[in-house]
């Protein structure tokens, strides 16, 4: 789940090269752009598996799991876009893991 969510933002983010403003022009290329559909239809799928998951688990177990997004992205960002990531990011990584294991063991 937390990696459909993550590819679906970095998609969005290079969609997001084609508007230049928020105005009808940029919205109506914006709306065919390949990557915007796709990020567009994982958000959908990952939606559907979301309720999914909510009927078989409790909201509190599967939410934590959500937490690895915020490693996910910073992580797909600098793969596929070459962004940096700072030894801030390596030690909050090392504090999300570490809460998603202490409060996944209470």
């Amino acid at each position: 789940m937390p990696f459909v969510i993550s590819a679906g933002q970095v998609l969005f983010k290079i969609a997001s090269r084609d508007v230049v403003a928020f105005d009808h022009q940029s919205l109506l290329k914006l709306s065919v752009n390949a990557y915007f559909i796709m990020a567009v239809i994982l958000y959908g799928l990952a939606t559907l598996l979301w309720v999914y998951i909510l009927k078989h688990f409790p909201l509190s177990r599967a939410y934590l799991f959500m937490g690895l997004s915020f490693i996910l992205v910073p992580v797909m960002s600098y793969i596929f876009l070459k962004e940096p990531l700072s030894l801030r990011f390596l030690a909050g990584t090392v504090c999300i893991i570490f809460g998603i294991w202490l409060a996944r063991a209470a």
